[in-house]
C-alpha cells in the first residue's frame, strides 16, 4: 500500500520539476524584473514673469485644469498705465513724421520758387552785363559820360550779386532736405524703439494672466490673494496628465539581453490586482551613480563591491486612460520579457 504512494510522490513531484525546468528553460529565463521601479511624469512649475500683487487665483489645489485656462492674474494697472504712455509715444512720432512730410512738401515748393528766382536773376545779370559792355563801347567813342559808364557797371555788380544771392539760397533750401530727411530717420528710428517697447508692454500686460501649458493637475501651492510676487517667483506646480512612464533601475547582471521595444508588463502598489503594459524605451548611458551628485569613489584602501544598478525607461501604452490610476512618483513593478518584441 505505501509503495504505490511513494512512487506517486516521485511521479508528482518528477512532473512537478519537469514542468518547472520547462517553464523556466521557454518563459521564465528572459524575465528581468525589479521592484526598484517609479512612474515619472511631467511636472512643470509654474513661475511668473513679471512682479505684482495676485488679485485672483482660478484655481484650487489638486484641481485638473485644460491647457489655455487661467490660474491667476496679477494688478494688471501699471502695465496698462506704462502700455497707454508708450502708445501716446507712438501717436506723437507718427504726428512728427507727418510734420516732417508737410514740411518737406513745402520746402520743395520753395525750392522751385528759389530756382526760378535764379534764372530771374540770371537773366538780370546778362542784360547788366550786355549793358555794361554797351556802354563802354560808348564811352570809348565818347559818346556817353563816364558817369553813364559807371552806373551800367554799378547795376552789373548789383545784378551779379542779386544772382549769387539766389544761388546761395536755392542752394540753402536744397540743403534743408537733408536736414529734413536726418530729422525724418531720427523719427522713424524714435518709432521703432516705441513700437517695441509697445510690443514689450502688451506682453508685459499679457504675463500678468498666468495660463495652464498644457492639460493637468494643479498641486503644491505657494500662494495667496493679496500676495506680491516678483519675476520668477514660483506659484504651484501642475502635473501633466498625460505622457507618464516609469523609470525602473535594474540590477547591472539582468541587462546582458535587454533591449529597446521589448513588452514589460507593470504592476501598481497602489493597484495591486491590476497589470499595465508598456515597452522598454531606452536605456541609461550610465549607472544611476554616475549621475548623483556625489558619485562613488572606489579608489581607495578598502573596498566592498555593489551591485550597481542601471536606469530603464519604460513606455506605457494607452496612458490617456491610465492618467487617473497612476501618478508621478507612485512604486511599481516591472518585468521586462526579454524573449518578446513589440
Amino acid at each position: 500500500m505505501q509503495r504505490p504512494a511513494i512512487v506517486l510522490a516521485l511521479l508528482v513531484s518528477f512532473l512537478a520539476i519537469a514542468g518547472y525546468g520547462i517553464y523556466w528553460w521557454q518563459i521564465a529565463r528572459f524575465m528581468q524584473t525589479t521592484d526598484d521601479a517609479y512612474v515619472g511624469g511631467n511636472i512643470s512649475v509654474i513661475s511668473t514673469k513679471v512682479s505684482g500683487y495676485i488679485n485672483e487665483i482660478a484655481v484650487k489645489d489638486n484641481t485638473r485644469v485644460n491647457k489655455g485656462d487661467l490660474l491667476v492674474r496679477l494688478d494688471d494697472r501699471d502695465y496698462r498705465t506704462a502700455l497707454e504712455k508708450t502708445q501716446g509715444e507712438i501717436a506723437a512720432q507718427q504726428a512728427a513724421l507727418e510734420n516732417i512730410t508737410a514740411s518737406r512738401q513745402l520746402q520743395l515748393a520753395t525750392i522751385e520758387g528759389m530756382k526760378a528766382a535764379v534764372d530771374a536773376a540770371g537773366a538780370g545779370t546778362a542784360k547788366a552785363a550786355g549793358d555794361s559792355r554797351r556802354y563802354d563801347s560808348l564811352a570809348s567813342a565818347q559818346a556817353i559820360s563816364q558817369q553813364v559808364k559807371d552806373n551800367a557797371r554799378a547795376d552789373y555788380r548789383g545784378a551779379k550779386a542779386d544772382e549769387d544771392k539766389a544761388k546761395a539760397d536755392y542752394l540753402a533750401a536744397q540743403r534743408q532736405l537733408a536736414v529734413l530727411d536726418a530729422h525724418e530717420k531720427q523719427t522713424l528710428a524714435a518709432l521703432t524703439q516705441a513700437r517695441a517697447s509697445e510690443k514689450q508692454d502688451k506682453l508685459n500686460l499679457s504675463y500678468t494672466e498666468i495660463r495652464a501649458p498644457f492639460d493637468g493637475v494643479v498641486g503644491n501651492r505657494h500662494i495667496w490673494i493679496g500676495s506680491y510676487v516678483d519675476g520668477g517667483t514660483q506659484l504651484f506646480s501642475l502635473v501633466s496628465s498625460q505622457g507618464l512612464w516609469v523609470d525602473a533601475n535594474f540590477k547591472e547582471n539582468q541587462l546582458a539581453r535587454m533591449q529597446p521595444g521589448q513588452p514589460v508588463e507593470i504592476v501598481a502598489d497602489v493597484l495591486s490586482g491590476k497589470t499595465f503594459h508598456g515597452r522598454v524605451g531606452s536605456l541609461s548611458p550610465a549607472t544611476g551613480a554616475q549621475f548623483s551628485i556625489l558619485p562613488a569613489e572606489n579608489a581607495t584602501g578598502n573596498f566592498t563591491k555593489i551591485v550597481q544598478r542601471v536606469p530603464v525607461r519604460i513606455e506605457l501604452d494607452e496612458t490617456n486612460s491610465i492618467s487617473d490610476l497612476l501618478r508621478p512618483g507612485l512604486s511599481v513593478q516591472a518585468t521586462v520579457n526579454e524573449n518578446g518584441r513589440q
